[in-house]
């Protein structure tokens, strides 16, 4: 049966690469990705044949890995993070469909909300909820409505996308919806550059973040009503009884 693996790298550095991501990308033939991604991992697999296309260009990518596939080529289509989170499973598996039988596996990766948070503490240990900022794919009133929705709920967020050129102040406005249900001290967080060269990150309040410049490598952390920080790190208890 030809295959196709659909394969999240994690953050991009090696450590945070699963065996399992490492053990695909080593059984393919060709590796294909957005051209970022690819330079992240090509180090690792010099001798590997490699596809790219830049950014908006996912439709052709998928089409171009499942066509490889038919062909006879074991492919892996690498995503950052995990496959299946805001990566390329979904739309590999819609597209496949229209073509001769492939088998997918797709291959789970350390998403940027669980690395990201490992490197805040531990922000995500109770019921939690990740949302993307960027409207290239969905409307700003359906993001305005869920980050309306999961403040009231009292959710900790991983915002994903959260600022780029043409969005300056989106994670301004995603704020102020937030400051309707969630008090300025909210204990917040953020990561850059999660698991790369340059990484960075800082604990804020809540009315900080609003003032604060991101960039769309950055993944931004709200906490509940119940995070605080703990020996310097960014901490929401489960409610483990502590006598």
């Amino acid at each position: 049966m030809k295959k196709l693996y659909v394969a999240g790298i994690g953050p991009g550095d090696a450590r945070n690469m699963t065996a399992a991501c490492r053990e695909a990308i080593e059984d393919c033939d060709v590796m294909v990705g957005y051209s970022k991604y690819v330079e992240l991992v090509a180090p690792l697999f010099p001798d590997k044949r490699i596809l790219d296309t830049p950014m908006t260009r996912e439709v052709e990518r998928c089409r171009m890995a499942l066509e490889l596939a038919c062909r006879g080529e074991t492919v892996a289509m690498i995503c950052s993070g995990d496959a299946g989170v805001y990566g390329m499973a979904g739309l590999i598996c819609e597209l496949a469909a229209e073509y001769e039988p492939v088998e997918i596996e797709v291959v789970a990766g350390v998403t940027a909300a669980l690395a990201g948070a490992a490197v805040l503490g531990a922000p995500l240990t109770h019921d939690f909820a990740v949302i993307s900022l960027s409207d290239l794919l969905t409307p700003w009133e359906v993001i305005e409505r869920r980050l309306e929705h999961a403040a009231a709920a009292d959710f900790c967020l991983a915002l994903y996308n959260p600022s780029s050129r043409s969005r300056h102040d989106y994670l301004e406005k995603a704020c102020a919806i937030l400051r309707r249900h969630k008090p300025a001290q909210t204990v917040c967080g953020l990561v850059r550059n999660i698991g790369r060269a340059g990484q960075s990150d800082a604990i804020l309040t809540l009315e900080e973040l609003s003032q604060t410049s991101v960039d769309m490598f950055t993944t931004v952390f709200i906490g509940s009503s119940q995070t605080r920080i703990i020996g310097g790190r960014m901490v929401t208890p489960r409610g483990y009884r502590l006598d």
